[in-house]
């Protein structure tokens, strides 16, 4: 039986590795968004500078295990085989969680994943256990770490919206002091900012970074914790001292200092202090193991109880730790999912404009209206000297370059991002109080950015709704943790070796269809981000650009009109339902394209100004493309799902002389533009009146089958839609043709 066990730890080794490439994926945002956003220093240098961190805080880390052999659960309550089935548990919820997120692009905290996984599994084994015995649950108390469990949920509401004022207050006063031109005010407190700013990130090193660190004595330790203040005086003299040489001497931009030694110091903690969220369970386990399996031990699995589990510092093998540091380096250098998780925190606290990644919702529409109606009441208090003082603070410069290589935000929220959380944590620390670094850095953000004025009224609605969408997630986090641990413990308590196995193939089958779902995701947003060039400057550039919109739209049109026609006739739901999805993604696209127009006009050259209307037309005539088939798509689709009477025979074989004329002109269309051989649009325009008469012969049809035949007014109803939006369809298609000749011609007489 001990066999089954040791395959058990080397399946726990793979799904650490798993969960320490997932969980990277995640919580790489909170070290790299400030660096990254700001675009202070070179990609390259801010991913050598957090994998330094990353390496240095994991090959040091004693890992604090406590918290995975005993902080939450009271080992000596449950037996070997027990603590191996919550184990499991906990690592198989951990890792489709964390991926489930990362696919999504949320970050989430690793910290509350591990700890509720961890909760749940323990309270359904110990169910089971009292159950067992004499079923007097009101021992169950004496099974579960209650305090624990109390303590963690007290952090996460008080993180919240203690993150969110301070990023926001910091912020706000920063911005006041330097403006955004930072130029101006730069040599006169640029040192008391980089004293401050150097003197929080090296505490936050020494409270939070390496307190679990092994090679410092305890005897240091304690006087670093017994001279807290000492210190932080010391520090700020240096430092201020220090920047002010690295300023005038140097010439080195002391923003820069902080972001890189920031950036160090939040990848260092992560590592020595959240690795326990990634391999503290294996290593656990692999403790248990050790402990179930000493010279002269003779009790089964079931009877050996863990009480050895609750021993105070128990050492990590060395080994376990520098191979866990080397595959957290490797995957955030080659994680596209971390990427992912970046771009949603930089989405919401970006300063420019730009696409939404969250619509609207109805608590964040109060939000805003409340924030306006508090703004107009402090704005009637407050002197219209004042108010136009304060308001000279936020103008901000207008960027000279392409839009796409815009920082998200300027070095002074990048260095407060970076400095507040590093307070909030290291007082967090010394408080004992276990805020998650999730929680704190995307708050600290949030805030630093609102008070940044980066929500104005065009974004404040939609980038609070992600917030919530967000902070949502989190407490979703904790709530699933909590039930799918719980439920897999107790699957595994019940089938042991059978459902160990079945999970691991279920474990496996999900990450690759996740991957596979990823790719995929990738690859549309490739597409999209395509059709939103902003390098476009010439009118020769507007007519390519737009050729290739057109045969890209006009294309998907023809297929997808192709497959509704097909699956009407088949009755086919799922294929019916595919293209409603598709269609959707189309509309983005080209609500993207229109949401891009700004900046294309912006960009086009003096001698292209005539292409502006060109190109706000072509979009319109799109958008009515698009929303014909999607009116042709959401109908169909909604005839076969509420089971409606199928079309006759006669009605399906009329919809396929038209799907063949359709086919026929869109493809002729496609090739056209995508040839960019216009020579023949005038062929393609010849077609319209063949189609259209087509359609108007098959209404006149329909209306003489329904006076001589018995019917069903539904499918009429979908009949007639039909033929009338195919009508549309190809009617807007033409218009769009027309204007697309009348302005080639006049682009060759410009000539």
């Amino acid at each position: 039986m001990e066999q089954v066990y040791v395959i058990m730890l080397v399946a726990l080794a793979i799904l650490a590795i798993i969960d320490l490439m997932v969980g990277v994926s995640n919580d790489a945002v909170n070290f790299l968004n400030s660096a990254i956003g700001s675009k202070a220093v070179s990609f390259k240098t801010i991913m050598i500078v957090a994998s330094v961190g990353v390496a240095v805080g994991a090959l040091y880390s004693n890992g604090m295990m406590e918290v995975a052999r005993s902080g939450i659960f009271t080992p000596r309550m449950f037996s070997f085989n027990d603590v191996i089935m919550i184990f499991l548990a906990v690592m198989i919820t951990d890792v489709l969680l964390l991926d489930v997120f990362n696919t999504l692009g949320l970050p989430t905290s690793t910290t509350v994943s591990i700890i509720f996984s961890l909760l749940g599994a323990s309270v359904f084994i110990a169910i089971m256990k009292i159950y067992a015995i004499d079923g007097d649950f009101s021992s169950l108390g004496g099974y579960i770490n209650t305090k624990k469990a109390s303590e963690i949920i007290y952090s996460i509401l008080l993180s919240v919206a203690l993150s969110f004022a301070l990023g926001a207050l910091v912020q706000y006063i920063s911005r006041l002091m330097f403006t955004f031109h930072i130029e101006k005010r730069y040599r006169f407190f640029g040192a008391i900012f980089g004293g401050f700013a150097l003197t929080a990130i090296s505490f936050f090193i020494l409270i939070k970074g390496l307190k679990s660190v092994t090679f410092i004595s305890s005897d240091v330790k304690d006087y670093i914790k017994g001279n807290q203040l000492l210190i932080i005086g010391y520090c700020f003299v240096f430092w201020t001292i220090a920047s002010q040489i690295i300023m005038s001497v140097i010439k080195f931009n002391i923003f820069k200092l902080i972001i890189i030694v920031g950036t160090f110091g939040l990848a260092l903690a992560f590592a020595g202090n959240d690795l326990v969220n990634f391999i503290g369970v294996p290593i656990a386990a692999f403790q248990s193991y050790e402990m179930f399996t000493e010279v002269g031990q003779t009790l089964g699995a079931k009877e050996f109880m863990m009480s050895g589990l609750e021993g105070e510092n128990i050492p990590a093998p060395f080994i376990f730790l520098a191979l866990a540091g080397g595959v957290m380096v490797y995957t955030l250098w080659t994680s596209k999912k971390a990427r992912n998780v970046i771009e949603t925190e930089q989405n919401l606290s970006r300063q420019g404009e730009g696409s939404e990644k969250y619509n609207s919702n109805t608590l964040s529409r109060y939000i805003v209206r409340g924030s306006m109606y508090l703004g107009k009441g402090i704005n009637f208090i407050l002197p219209k000297s004042i108010q136009l003082s304060i308001d000279n603070q936020f103008v901000q410069p207008e960027y000279k370059g392409k839009r796409g290589e815009q920082p998200m935000f300027d070095m002074v929220r990048a260095s407060v991002n970076l400095i507040v959380a590093a307070v909030l944590i290291s007082i967090g620390t010394s408080l004992k109080l276990p805020l998650s670094t999730t929680y704190v850095t995307f708050m600290v953000a949030m805030g630093s950015s609102f008070a940044d004025r980066a929500w104005d009224r065009e974004s404040a609605v939609y980038r609070i709704a992600g917030v919530l969408n967000v902070i949502g997630g989190w407490f979703f986090t904790a709530i699933a943790a909590f039930l799918v641990s719980g439920i897999v413990a107790y699957i595994l308590y019940i089938g042991e070796v059978f459902a160990f196995f079945a999970f691991m193939i279920i474990v496996a089958l999900f990450f690759y269809r996740s991957n596979i779902a990823h790719k995929k995701k990738v690859k549309e947003a490739e597409v999209v981000n395509d059709l939103k060039r902003e390098d476009i400057i010439t009118i020769h550039e507007v007519i390519n650009e737009s050729s290739d919109q057109i045969a890209k739209i006009v294309g998907k049109t023809n297929t997808i009109y192709s497959e509704i026609i097909s699956g009407l006739s088949l009755q086919d739901l799922p294929t019916l339902k595919e293209n409603k999805k598709v269609v959707k993604k189309l509309e983005k696209e080209v609500d993207e394209l229109k949401s891009n127009v700004y900046y294309f006009i912006k960009n086009l050259d003096e001698t292209s100004v005539e292409a502006s209307k060109f190109y706000i037309l072509t979009l319109g005539y799109l958008q009515d493309i698009v929303q014909s088939i999607s009116y042709i798509s959401q109908s169909s689709y909604s005839h076969i799902n509420n089971n409606h009477k199928q079309l006759k025979f006669n009605q399906i074989k009329d919809l396929k002389t038209i799907e063949l004329e359709i086919i026929g002109l869109f493809k002729d269309i496609e090739n056209i533009f995508n040839a960019k051989d216009f020579s023949n649009l005038d062929k393609a325009l010849s077609e319209r009146s063949k189609v259209l008469e087509t359609t108007s012969d098959l209404i006149q049809k329909q209306i003489t089958r329904i006076r001589t035949i018995e019917n069903s007014p539904k499918n009429s109803k979908l009949y007639f839609g039909l033929l009338l939006e195919t009508n549309d369809l190809v009617t807007a298609t033409m218009q769009l043709l027309e204007l697309f000749k009348e302005f080639s011609l006049y682009v060759e007489e410009k000539k």
